[in-house]
């Protein structure tokens, strides 16, 4: 069988390895992506679009409870969990046939199947009609990670589940455990929680949301138990006994070990990239906890070879994976200029009730590296905006280099702040100082009002506080 020679081979399409297929096509380059499963990757098909269609769903329902309080009426209120999920599923299906319709328009040739490297440029890729040889000047891992798995408290998608099984369930949960309170665990925690399961979250860390500053996570927390949720901080799930449709959990908390009883379980403890069975240490190139070690440019050491997105590392977002993708593909294509992506300038977006919201440096990890900083803080209940929406709980800070001005970060707890923090995201791409930002005239009424009076506040300058 002939082999098919390609400019550059990205290996997984996902958020990352599609645009970086995308992004080389357009500097013209011969490209070819190669998918094991879905075209959009975990994302597209089990992880970011499908989760915020599902909590879209809740989000509706929980406002329809509220139908009173906006002058309304609502009766016999409720919902079709299957109906639910349906929609969530073509959703995701609507974007994941995109992506091939991308590849098409792209002219980026798309091959089913699992690849291994064999060689240098060299890759073997086994398809369901056999084996395909392809050669390539550059190669771009791309594969992506998936669930962490505890043991003892591995899922069986009965009663222990991973993302999938909560993204499809078979049934609606009554008492629900979710382990693990980062960015999914707090989504799904989230979406159950409002349609009705009674709700526990268990989180080694200190607290919840623990990549978040540290007000914020209590704001949240906060929220999360007025909503009913019980949330278990510095405790640890040491085993799980299943039985027929309940799952006794033992929870080690304050260093006693607690027993209660559920009927499903969610775990969310973390993810480990997808590097096994692609031929990658005989290759030489370097892995470290299931990662693959990388310099700024992606670049592994290994000539003419690139890993982008989760496999290489935190933060875990597509939005840093489809970055690297283009900064990658930019870099094969011999473009001038190219900048390294920088973590500290992603945001980090959790689509729970409320949404949170950051970007740069926590107050807590500015001090720490020796900046004298100035906190500034707004409150939703200060907005006329968010008083219209029915959504005061809420809040906004900001945190300056007191010497410079520059915006070391932002942080935000409150309705639609997954929105508004690209606000600051732009300011910290542009240098902005504080001073830019008390000049620049926010629209009224809106929420990103609150984004000026967080910096005002900053300063001692705050108007409607």
């Amino acid at each position: 069988m002939a082999t098919a020679s390609y400019d550059l081979v990205v290996i997984g399409a996902g958020p990352g390895g599609y645009v970086a297929a995308i992004r080389g096509a357009q500097l013209g380059l011969n490209v070819a992506v190669v998918e094991r499963e879905h075209l959009g990757g975990i994302c597209l098909n089990w992880g970011c679009i499908p989760t915020k269609a599902l909590l879209r769903s809740s989000e509706v329902f929980h406002l329809m409870h509220r139908a009173k309080e906006f002058g309304l009426k609502a009766d016999g209120i409720g919902y079709d969990l299957d109906a639910v999920v349906k929609r969530s599923r073509a959703v995701a299906g609507q974007l994941a046939g995109g992506v091939g319709h991308l590849m098409k328009k792209n002219k980026v040739t798309t091959v089913m199947g699992e690849a291994k490297l064999t060689g240098k440029g060299k890759i073997s890729v086994k398809t369901e009609k056999g084996t395909e040889e392809l050669t390539a000047k550059n190669i771009v891992l791309a594969t992506g990670a998936r669930a962490r798995e505890l043991p003892g408290l591995e899922a069986d998608g009965d009663l222990v589940w991973t993302y999938k099984a909560a993204l499809t369930p078979k049934r609606m949960p009554k008492k629900l455990l979710v382990i693990g309170s980062g960015a999914i665990g707090i989504e799904f925690a989230s979406f159950y929680n409002t349609l009705g399961a009674d709700t526990t979250v268990v989180e080694v860390m200190d607290r919840v949301l623990p990549v978040e500053d540290e007000e914020i996570s209590k704001f949240a927390k906060k929220q999360f138990e007025k909503q009913g949720m019980k949330i278990m901080q510095k405790a640890m799930v040491k085993q799980l006994d299943r039985a027929k449709g309940k799952v006794t959990a033992h929870i080690e908390v304050g260093g006693k070990v607690e027993k209660h009883e559920f009927d499903t379980v969610i775990s969310a403890v973390g993810i480990v990239g997808n590097v096994e069975n692609l031929g990658l240490e005989e290759q030489g190139i370097k892995i470290d906890r299931t990662h693959v070690v990388v310099d700024e440019y992606c670049r592994t050491g290994v000539d003419g070879v690139f890993a982008i997105g989760d496999i290489a590392g935190a933060p875990w977002l597509a939005h840093k994976a489809s970055h690297e993708g283009v900064m990658v593909a930019e870099l094969i294509a011999g473009k001038n200029n190219v900048h390294p992506v920088r973590p500290e300038s992603i945001a980090g977006c959790t689509y729970c009730h409320p949404q949170v919201a950051s970007v740069g440096y926590t107050e807590a990890k500015a001090k720490e590296l020796g900046y004298d900083v100035k906190v500034g803080r707004f409150p939703f209940i200060g907005n006329g905006k968010a008083i219209a929406l029915g959504e005061p709980e809420g809040m906004v800070k900001t945190v300056f280099d007191g010497k410079t001005g520059e915006l070391l970060g932002a942080h935000m707890v409150g309705a639609e702040v997954t929105e508004l923090i690209q606000g600051y995201v732009v300011g910290r791409q542009l240098e902005t100082t504080e001073e830019d930002l008390m000049n620049t005239v926010f629209p009224h009424p809106t929420l990103s009002e609150m984004m000026h009076e967080a910096v005002l506040d900053a300063y001692g300058r705050t108007i409607h506080m």
